[in-house]
Parts: structure tokens; sequence; C-alpha cells
């Protein structure tokens, strides 16, 4: 592997079609696609600062790197790249991508990154930017922390553990999903999902859970989480009182408390939802 080291890199596609290269403290400055259509790339310590970065490769491995904020739309139509400690400061990183990895990374401005990628592995990353993740699929997640509204829509097969997820609008028009330790505060949380699941999660959300085809909570929080569950099918065993919950359309729901339990037998039947709390129970 030949070594290109501490190279300031300037102009268009500069290391175009780049093979085999071990890439030490540089910085790619003005130009376009300096790596584009690159193989077997591994790069440490180095910075872009320039548009489209890393186009059409394959096998890339960056430690220590950074991308600017003027490297927007970074990584796009890229298979097969592990990012470790590095710290992403342009948007619109990621679109169909596969076989993604992100170890320790740090999104500052993620707005409308990770859209239509396969196959991403994050673990202790933090992103801030609306619209992440938008229509990605097999995605696997730990230690994350995100702000940002609208995550998730559209996407499949995701897994989540230790999240802190601030995410108005998350999980719309998702298809199996399964959220483990984590806390979620959003309003209007996971409409229009089918095979949705959290476990021993704490959720704050407004107009919760709506529209959803089995939705699933074991041992999980509701706080200031109101009008939830309407015209979804769910099993839900809740560890603390739910404020209120309206129009379930079919299922099961337990909780120590629920303040209010709406019903319009106009539109739903009642006794298609089973509902239990822990005073009577006990």
């Amino acid at each position: 592997m030949e070594q290109i080291k501490q190279m300031y890199l300037t102009g268009e596609r500069a290391l175009f079609h780049a093979l085999d290269k071990d890439v030490q403290d540089c910085t790619f400055a003005d130009g376009e696609s300096p790596l584009k259509e690159s193989r077997n790339i591994k790069l440490n310590n180095s910075t872009f600062k320039w548009k489209y970065p890393l186009w059409y490769s394959q096998d890339i491995y960056c430690i220590h790197t950074t991308l600017m904020e003027t490297a927007r739309s970074g990584i796009w139509y890229t298979k097969n790249i592990t990012m470790k400690n590095c710290f992403i400061q342009a948007p619109k990183t990621f679109r169909r991508c596969e076989g993604v990895t992100l170890l320790n990374v740090q999104l500052p401005n993620a707005e409308e990154t990770f859209w239509n990628c396969k196959d991403i592995k994050l673990k202790d990353v933090t992103a801030c930017g609306n619209y992440f993740a938008m229509n990605s699929e097999n995605i696997k997640i730990s230690d994350f922390t995100l702000s940002g509204n609208y995550s998730f829509d559209g996407a499949k097969n995701i897994e989540v553990h230790n999240a802190k997820l601030l995410s108005k609008d998350a999980f719309w028009n998702c298809e199996n999903v399964t959220v483990y330790d984590s806390l979620i505060i959003c309003e209007y949380l996971g409409w229009n999902s089918k095979n949705v699941r959290f476990v021993n999660c704490t959720i704050d959300s407004l107009q919760g859970m709506c529209y959803m085809d089995n939705v699933e909570l074991e041992n999980c929080k509701l706080l200031n989480t109101t009008l939830a569950f309407e015209y979804s099918t769910v099993k839900a065993d809740i560890v603390s009182t739910i404020d209120s919950i309206t129009n379930p359309y079919e299922g099961m729901i337990r909780a120590e408390e629920i303040k209010e339990i709406i019903f319009e037998e106009a539109y739903v039947d009642p006794a298609k939802t089973k509902i239990e709390t822990r005073e009577v129970l006990a």
C-alpha cells in the first residue's frame, strides 16, 4: 500500500481512482471529488475541506479524520466504509451507501444524513440534525444521542440500544423496529409504522404511537404522554401512570394508572382492547 503523507492536495479529483493508498496527515483543500471512485483507502488524521470527497468509493477506513462543513454531501454511493474517532461537520453525508460503520463519531450538523442507506452500524455516535436516516434499512445502533426531528422516517429493520432521542415525529412509516433501554422525547412518536417494539424505555410523547400496526411496549415508562395509541393495535406493559389514551383499535394496555381513557364507539369497539391497572390487579 502506497503511503501519501502530509500533503496539501488541491484541484478537482486530486486522487481520482486512487487504489491501495495509506493517506496520513493530509489536507484535501479546494476541489471537488478528491477521492471519487477510490478503492482500498486508509485515511488517518486527514481533513476534507470541499464537496463530495468520497463518492462511488469502496473499502474505506478512516481514523481521526474530519469533514469540514464545506465538505457537504461528502459520502454518497460508497460501499464498505468504517470511520473511527472522526468528526463530520458537513450536512447531507451518506446517501445510498452500503456497509457503513461509525465508531465514536460526532455529527453536529447531521441534516439529511444517512438517506437511502443499507447495513449501518453506529456505536458511540452523537448527531444533531433533522431527517436523520430517512428510508434506510438494516440499522444497528448503540450508545447513541440524536437531537433532530423526523428521524428514521420510512426506515426498516432497526435495532437501537442505550440511546437518547430528542426528535419530533421519530420512527414514522417504519417497519421492524426494536428499541432497548432508551430515552425518547418525541411528539407524535411512531405514526403509521408496523412491528415496533420498545423495551425498558422511557417515553415522553404527545399523541404518541398512533396509527400503528403491532406496537409493543415492555417494562416502559410513559411520562407526560397524552392521547396515546389512537387507531393502533397495541400490547403495552407500562410501569408508570399514563396521562391519557384515546381510541386504541385493538390489544392490551396495562399500567400503574390511566388518568383518562377515551373511546369513541362510533369509530372503535372498546371490547377489542383490554385495559388493566395495577391498582385493580392488586
